[in-house]
């Protein structure tokens, strides 16, 4: 899309009938819903996304929730929320509520924080050789702490336990997440695909461009033209080549343009259930991660969706990393969730589930394992003329729809600047604030100086 606002004529190649890859939705047969692969959030201080929302016309298809942050299902529930405090410290009051959290264990989490605000990419290569917990108890972090809030942070964000989270992917996003105290989340208000594919479509198609579905790619050459073969043996060529596939697709396609075997997939199954009348107000809430428990977030799609508020409860939920459980059968899996519901909700024990789909995604992203942040591959390839795209690429974010969209759009900068009209597409973050904002320039200028 950036392609073609710049006037470039482009041509997609869609291997699969759906555009939307793994952030699509589709229509549920039985009760005619709209519905996600599974349910995504949307992060204030993330601005890709929303800018390419923007650009669609659909940014006001996303609901935020601005005040409270998020909700943990612990007994009583804990509902983080910004105080009139500088951050990193907007947070700090409620998390001193938080059962089984004493003042020490905030305490001993401040070299940790310290780190965080002091993050930048000059530190990637040290941390990422170090798992999550590596990293914390070398900052001398209590296990509550590591417990408590750690292994969700690890879980729900970067989508992989904590011990096999690079510290370096870890580190990255805390420093963004405890960088500005009005961060909050938002929701789509609307199913994935209607907030941006048949909008994308158009403005590719308006300016000359194709989007070909059932299209997949055997074979690409590489040199002064790119040139592709689909699988039905037909031939396209073009002056530039952006592959924006998954790690294991690329690897079948062209192994040599990444070290793709470093990426490993985390899968996920994401459970859709409604209900036949409302068990609670909350949009979205969260679980603390814990031996024998399978979900982590929760999302009531009535609460969130505008056009649902007089329907009953539809709950989404995800449970991450789900090669941890193997062996469950669907029939398991909903039965788990309907109690890790309940705990939380117990109106769902007096609710009569109507209906429930339960859908598995082998690689939901790829894997923020130690070692693979120096790894990811950036834009630019060694063949002129051929650039990556793809969340697991060199964006400085986590996978998320967010990198997705930077990628798509540093991808499209090195095409322009090969067309001899260099622009920026792509947003920069926006500087921490407060407190995390003061260490991070300090940091920023003594390696000036140094």
């Amino acid at each position: 899309m950036a392609l073609a606002d710049a006037g470039l004529r482009v041509t997609v190649l869609e291997a699969s009938r759906a555009l939307g890859g793994r952030a699509r939705s589709w229509v549920d047969q039985t009760t005619g819903d709209t519905v996600d692969i599974g349910p995504h959030l949307v992060h204030s201080e993330y601005r890709n996304f929303p800018a390419f929302l923007e650009r669609l016309g659909t940014r006001g298809s996303l609901v935020w929730q601005p005040v409270n942050l998020i909700t943990i299902a612990t007994q009583p529930p804990v509902r983080l929320r910004h105080w009139p405090l500088p951050a990193p410290l907007s947070l700090l009051p409620d998390f001193l509520r938080a059962p089984g959290l004493r003042a020490k264990d905030m305490l001993l989490n401040t070299k940790a924080t310290l780190k965080a605000m002091a993050f930048g990419e000059e530190d990637v290569a040290e941390l990422d050789r170090l798992s999550g917990t590596e990293f914390l108890r070398g900052c001398g972090v209590s296990e509550p702490m590591i417990d408590w809030f750690w292994r969700l942070a690890s879980m729900a964000v970067m989508n992989v336990p904590l011990e096999r989270c690079s510290a370096a992917a870890l580190m990255r996003v805390h420093s963004t997440l405890i960088g500005h105290r009005r961060l909050h989340f938002g929701f789509p208000a609307v199913g994935l695909s209607d907030l941006y594919v048949q909008q994308s479509v158009r403005a590719i198609e308006g300016v000359g461009g194709r989007v070909l579905l059932d299209a997949p790619v055997r074979a690409t050459r590489h040199g002064k033209t790119q040139e592709v073969t689909l699988e039905d043996g037909s031939r396209l060529q073009a002056r530039y080549c952006v592959l924006a596939l998954p790690p294991q697709e690329l690897h079948a396609l062209q192994p040599a343009l990444a070290d793709t075997a470093a990426f490993k997939p985390s899968a996920y199954i994401s459970t859709y259930l409604w209900f036949d009348r409302r068990i609670t107000d909350e949009r979205f809430w969260a679980r603390l991660c814990a031996p024998g428990r399978l979900n982590t977030d929760f999302y009531d799609l009535a609460n969130i969706r505008p056009g649902w508020s007089d329907r009953p409860s539809i709950i989404a939920c995800n449970l991450i990393f789900s090669q941890r459980v193997t062996g469950l059968s669907d029939e398991e899996v909903l039965a788990a969730t309907l109690r890790e519901i309940a705990e939380f909700a117990p109106a769902a024990t007096r609710a009569k589930l109507r209906h429930a789909r339960v859908h598995r995604i082998p690689m939901a992203i790829a894997c923020p394992h130690p070692g693979t942040e120096q790894r990811r591959p950036a834009a630019r390839t060694a063949h002129p003329g051929v650039f990556l795209a793809g969340d697991w690429t060199a964006t400085r974010l986590p996978s998320s729809m967010e990198s997705a969209v930077r990628s798509g759009f540093l991808a499209a900068e090195e095409v322009l600047a090969l067309e001899g009209r260099p622009r920026q597409v792509a947003l920069e973050p926006r500087p921490a604030d407060g407190i995390s904002g003061l260490v991070r320039r300090a940091v920023q200028w003594r390696r000036r100086r140094s």
